[in-house]
């Protein structure tokens, strides 16, 4: 499909993308970054701990081959010299070994980091195709990896025919040495030639690693219409992030008016706005628990009234903490002196209507500021304040 040509696929792989990548299994590797590091190591190895390890050889084996009349009459002494020398031959050997092994281990990591994971070991049945495996086979990897296969072959091949030619005197000057001394001089042209071979392969390193970096972030790649989907998928698309900030708003307004049954009164003005107001011994300042406007503001004054909640009808009172008073905090101090009168009435109220006695005067005038209430201007131009 065209969607899925590398000619669509123009974006980079996206963060996402690359962490599902590695999820899978699925990094950077270079093979012969790795072959360079362990192969160097080895003939590094072997330059260092050559001398030891031969003499060590040596000497094992001409134990081994020794035999006296009592080895001869009964094998068990042999036995245990035999399993002796193959101990002291494992012991000897395990800084070599261990030493490539460490190394095998850790250089893969330099490109692609540390990737733990256990998807790669799960079945793909896939990959039994016979179809799939005749196309990998003309793909470009294929054909790019039996080019290096062959650059490989001509260099290591060529480098060694040159070095081989270079010191032909010195091999050809063996046939006259001493026995002892033409094996010491022929072991040293044996890691010297392995050694020069070794450090040629950094040129197919220095090739391999930005290719193989290149060809991974490559088949990575997405289209326009992936990174939109996956940005859709991260983000959200509008009808869900729709759906959740109407389910968000729902959830706020039903835990407001499970406060309006706790507050001390609720203003209105009388049908347009109503908030409900608390205030109690611990509050710096009374705070608006609840508040809305037509329908939301109905559903707060019949809520008031089946909870015997004073309600209190004070348009331009109600319109400034409507607009200029948020949930659950205090009120603006502008508003300090209004919400006094009104809760000092509210308290006489209820001491009057528990004990009796002379009956408070409903506050009509309350102390509000003009620039509190969007409409005290047109409201003095065009209607009365109680219409509003």
């Amino acid at each position: 499909m065209a969607e899925d040509s590398d000619l669509e696929r123009t974006e980079p792989a996206s963060a996402k993308r690359l962490s599902t990548a590695r999820e899978d299994g699925n990094i950077p590797r270079s093979r012969e970054l790795s072959t360079f590091a362990v192969t160097m190591t080895g003939v590094a190895l072997l330059m260092v701990m050559g001398g030891k390890l031969g003499r060590f050889l040596g000497d094992t084996m001409h134990r081994l081959l020794t035999f006296d009349q009592t080895t001869v009459q009964n094998a068990e002494p042999a036995l245990v010299r035999f399993k002796e020398s193959l101990f002291g031959a494992l012991w000897e050997l395990a800084p070599f070994f261990g030493g490539l092994a460490l190394v095998a281990i850790f250089t893969p990591t330099l490109i692609g980091g540390w990737n733990l994971t256990f998807k790669a070991l799960e079945p793909n049945f896939g990959k039994m195709n016979p179809l799939s495996g005749i196309k990998r086979l003309f793909s470009l990897n294929a054909v790019t990896e039996g080019v290096k296969a062959i650059l490989k072959s001509l260099l290591i091949g060529g480098i060694a025919t040159w070095y081989i030619w270079k010191e032909r005197g010195e091999i050809i000057g063996l046939l006259a040495m001493p026995l002892e001394a033409g094996i010491q001089k022929m072991t040293d042209l044996i890691i010297h030639t392995f050694f020069i071979v070794t450090a040629a392969m950094i040129l197919l390193v220095a090739i391999d690693v930005p290719y193989q970096l290149w060809s991974y972030y490559k088949k990575l790649r997405m289209t326009k219409e992936e990174v939109k989907q996956e940005f859709k998928e991260m983000d959200g698309s509008p009808e869900v992030k729709g759906r959740i900030r109407q389910l968000q708003r729902e959830a706020a307004r039903k835990r407001m008016m499970q406060e309006v049954p706790k507050a001390n009164v609720i203003v209105t003005n009388p049908t347009h706005f109503a908030v409900a107001l608390k205030y109690d011994d611990t509050m710096r300042a009374p705070q608006v628990v609840a508040k809305g406007s037509l329908i939301l503001a109905e559903k707060i004054i019949d809520s008031g009234k089946d909870n015997h909640v004073p309600i209190m009808r004070s348009p331009r009172f109600a319109r400034a903490l409507y607009f200029h008073a948020e949930l659950g905090q205090d009120i603006p101090a502008q508003l300090y002196a209004a919400a006094a009168q009104v809760l000092a009435y509210v308290f006489q109220l209820r001491q009057y209507q528990a004990v009796g006695g002379v009956a408070p005067v409903y506050p009509d005038q309350l102390d509000v500021p003009d620039e509190l209430d969007p409409y005290s201007k047109r409201q003095q131009d065009s209607a009365p304040e109680e219409s509003r």
